[in-house]
């Protein structure tokens, strides 16, 4: 058979080549419209699925754990356990090798005439063509908003839930730490089951393309370090031994030496640091300080059971299990944090919407629909040419103006200035506007010209110029001459020019 393991390893090197090239082509495309950019991301990851499922086979076939690859280069070189003729030996038998390999690619090609057909690239084209199956309710409008309504329902009719409405649920409901500990049981977690589902499958359908792995990766790393040091929000200074509701920060047994200096901080304290660790919560407060003083001295799991509430585990016997279920709970918050940032900006969209909705009425919410689904077909319009042979020009629509207002107009006129640096002017309306313009005023500046009603409808450098020094001459016949208009008086009355003044104040005459 022509299939070789290094055929088929070169092969797949080959198609890895190939997708890359196709991605970056892909990626290179600008999108026109939000649902095409979706599409471009889906294309992308299903060929890096593809990429990566290629290289995992390769990887496989490196390590060559049944010694094939091994035993098939070996063949290549005259090494191998072929039946070579006696004396054989050297570069015999890699030439015996060889011709036998290729007698074996003629017999398989002539068995199989369909497999002369070169592979191109048409296969991998038709990647970029296709357009991903990708499911969204009507609540969610293609991904813009979440629809999380089930999850709205789970939410309020639990005993850790509270009457709200849909948009303000919308806006808190990654405010775990609001939550009470003492409340956080199976049934909170099997609803933070399900909140994470749902918002990892909406990021899978809208951002196909986040690395969801390694991010999940990263926050359980970090939320290791950060239980056991007891840094993890909500969770802060609980331990694991004793669980987070114990409520330490409450009533540090520490600070108090005897069952008197107890019961000043309240019955009410008392009967909440009691209820949290589980311990009967009745009686007086000498009684309830007194039950809560033994714990300065005894660990809880070895606490007598008469002293615990009626139906609250026994520490001793289910700790372990009851930490590891807090610790996943918690572990769920710092996950439902990290994809609410993720999902930020959908998550403020859809309270917006949320609280929108409302509002409206039955022929405006579906005047909305209609005006999404117009304005989806537009946007795929506009993938069409325009068609404007004559080339005129466009006008505010983004379509070609008509053609009577291009005669009217005289866009079809051109004026060509030198002045601006040979810019070109259609219609004789843009032509008289730029001389005011500050592509003109800056020619001006540069020729050292002011921009004055006299150089209007003037393009030439040298016709401004030579307009220039016909100006400056003219202004030069009516400039005033101070040597003989400027008059002086001497002290008997008598007036002269000032040249005059001047010769016979230096003879001494006046």
């Amino acid at each position: 058979m022509s299939s070789t393991l290094l055929e088929v390893t070169r092969g797949a090197h080959e198609d890895v080549e190939r997708l890359e090239r196709l991605v970056v082509r892909e990626m290179q495309r600008e999108p026109e419209n939000g649902r095409d950019r979706l599409f471009q991301s889906h294309r992308v990851r299903h060929m890096i699925d593809l990429i990566t499922a290629t290289t995992d086979k390769l990887v496989e076939i490196y390590e060559d754990k049944d010694n094939a690859r091994k035993d098939e280069i070996a063949a290549l070189g005259g090494q191998g356990e072929f039946p070579y003729k006696k004396g054989m030996h050297g570069e015999d038998k890699v030439l015996t090798a060889f011709f036998e390999r290729l007698k074996e690619i003629r017999e398989y090609h002539k068995k199989n005439p369909s497999a002369r057909v070169v592979d191109t690239d048409d296969a991998f084209e038709e990647l970029l063509k296709e357009e991903p199956a990708i499911e969204f309710s009507g609540e969610e409008a293609f991904g813009r908003y979440l629809d999380m309504h089930e999850l709205y329902n789970e939410f309020i009719n639990s005993k850790f839930g509270t009457p709200m409405e849909y948009s303000s649920y919308v806006g808190t409901f990654s405010e775990t730490d609001k939550i009470p500990p003492n409340l956080k049981s199976k049934q909170y977690k099997e609803y933070m089951e399900h909140v994470l589902e749902y918002l990892i499958s909406f990021l899978e359908r809208t951002q196909p393309l986040q690395d969801l792995v390694r991010i999940f990766a990263k926050i359980e790393s970090d939320f290791e370090e950060n239980w056991d040091k007891g840094a993890v929000p909500g969770w802060e200074n609980k331990g694991i031994e004793n669980g987070p509701s114990v409520p330490e920060s409450v009533i540090d047994l520490d600070y108090y030496s005897t069952v008197e200096e107890l019961l000043e901080v309240g019955p009410e304290k008392l009967k909440e640091a009691l209820a949290a660790r589980g311990l009967k919560s009745g009686g007086t407060a000498q009684q309830r300080a007194e039950r809560l003083f033994l714990l300065k001295h005894t660990p809880l799991e070895k606490l007598d059971k008469k002293h615990f509430a009626k139906g609250a585990r026994n520490v001793d016997q289910n700790g372990t299990e009851q930490n590891s279920n807090k610790k996943e709970i918690a572990l769920m918050e710092v996950k439902l944090r990290r994809l609410c940032e993720l999902l930020k900006e959908v998550i403020v969209q859809t309270k917006e919407n949320a609280e929108k909705k409302p509002t409206l009425t039955y022929e405006e919410m579906e005047a909305e629909r209609e005006e999404e689904v117009v304005q989806a077909d537009s946007e795929s319009d506009e993938e069409e040419k325009t068609y404007n042979p004559l080339n005129l020009p466009m006008g505010w629509d983004g379509k070609p103006i008509p053609y009577w207002l291009y005669k009217l107009h005289g866009l079809g006129q051109k004026f060509d200035c030198e002045i601006c640096g040979n810019y070109s002017y259609w219609g004789r309306r843009a032509f008289e506007r730029h001389f005011k313009e500050s592509r003109h005023q800056h020619g001006m500046r540069c020729l050292g010209i002011p921009n004055t009603k006299y150089f209007n409808e003037i393009t030439s450098i040298q016709e401004a110029r030579d307009l220039w020094e016909k100006i400056q001459e003219k202004q030069g016949i009516n400039k005033w001459r101070p040597d003989l208009e400027e008059e002086y008086e001497d002290r008997e009355g008598n007036i002269y020019n000032k040249k005059t003044f001047t010769d016979l104040q230096r003879q001494g005459l006046i």
